[in-house]
């Protein structure tokens, strides 16, 4: 119903944060992880946005990108996972870690979120795993860390060739990370770099 919200931001408190919109001030739960994130009030801001509604309440969920979002609507499909759950689970976990965790039967990361139990960790994983690919696990861990790099077509180059060279997705990202004057140089030269610095790792 409403995809997203763009507007000042007000307020800022522990899970809830308040953006005003055409003169509206929409009161919307956010998981703990986002406070840290929002730029400080009276800024612009942009929320993708989930309208929870049930007989007795009518709650608005956001997120500061659409994947936060779409993890948050793939997590309450679990059964006996509500929007409390949810938040929870993207309060402690990234959906990046949440991804590999379902992948990998990772109980114990996806139970250290508050309320959140190993048997309803396992259920998560069973029911998640079919809806879930390992390549685009991997596809959207690297455009999340290109990103935070700036990344220029060399960073993601070289860590797209040290993951087919059999190196994990982070310790890729780590590496590349660690070559210095990133900016100005090509691919070839951020790769050897790269595998110097893993040797050391």
């Amino acid at each position: 119903m409403i995809s997203y919200i763009k507007g000042e931001l007000t307020e800022v408190f522990d899970v809830t944060i308040v953006v005003e919109s055409n003169g509206i001030g929409y009161n919307i739960r956010v998981p703990a992880s986002l406070i840290s994130r929002v730029p400080r009030v009276g800024t612009e801001l942009k929320v993708f946005t989930y309208l929870y509604v049930r007989e007795d309440a009518m709650n608005l969920y956001g997120f500061l990108t659409r994947d936060d979002l779409e993890v948050f609507k793939l997590l309450i499909t679990v059964n006996g996972i509500g929007p409390k759950g949810a938040l929870g689970i993207l309060s402690t976990i990234t959906p990046d870690e949440l991804r590999f965790a379902v992948l990998a039967d990772d109980v114990k990361l996806i139970s250290s979120a508050p309320g959140i139990g190993s048997k309803t960790a396992q259920k998560l994983i069973i029911e998640l795993k079919d809806k879930l690919k390992l390549e685009d696990a991997f596809e959207m861990k690297l455009a999340h860390n290109n990103e935070e790099l700036g990344s220029s077509d060399g960073k993601s180059e070289a860590i797209q060739a040290l993951v087919a060279l059999g190196y994990g997705s982070a310790e890729a990202i780590k590496a590349v990370k660690q070559v210095e004057d990133l900016d100005n140089k090509d691919p070839e030269s951020i790769l050897k770099e790269a595998l110097k610095k893993l040797a050391f790792l």
